[in-house]
């Protein structure tokens, strides 16, 4: 009889741990996904008229014989 009382208290000790590790992992949060958003648009590279430096056209200052890579080169291949 004894033996029948061990064997409950190992069952329902034994539900119980199950049952809470459900609860937790329920409660956690899945970890956060990356976001994909649609094709980025490529970005024109042109050189500088002075020096050849690659870079971006938005950050290009631009003279009278090209795109130039600051207004220090603007200055010197303008003249």
């Amino acid at each position: 009889m004894k033996y029948l009382i061990v064997f409950a208290v190992l069952l329902v000790g034994i539900w119980l741990w199950r049952t809470n590790r459900r609860t937790e992992s329920r409660d956690k949060k899945p970890p956060p996904r990356p976001t994909v958003s649609g094709p980025k648009q490529a970005t024109e590279v042109v050189a500088c008229a002075v020096c050849a430096v690659h870079l971006p056209r938005p950050d290009a200052v631009p003279g009278k014989h090209g795109l130039y890579c600051s207004e220090a080169h603007r200055r010197q291949g303008d003249a």
